[in-house]
């Protein structure tokens, strides 16, 4: 059990790490932006993140599915040989 509670940890970790990461840096960058621009605009933030996130997600959607299905697979054959 301990072992399967790792793999998904894991596998939750390595699936949301591009968004994830992907929201810090491009919110790194319009915050440094805002900070030597002086442009104080709330939808400055929240639209380049969700746009870079989306493109992100599409582009590695096969990826997350791939591991997902795997790791489900694995949990669902260890699940029925229970005995």
């Amino acid at each position: 059990v301990i072992d399967f509670a790792r793999e998904g940890i894991w596998v939750l970790l390595t699936v949301s790490a591009p968004m994830l990461l992907t929201g810090l840096i491009v919110g790194f960058i319009v915050s440094l932006v805002q900070a030597l621009t002086q442009i104080q605009e709330s939808t400055l933030t929240f639209v380049p993140k969700m746009v870079a996130m989306l493109l992100v997600m599409a582009l590695t959607l096969p990826y997350m599915l791939q591991s997902l299905e795997e790791y489900g697979t694995k949990l669902f054959d260890k699940i029925a040989t229970i005995e």
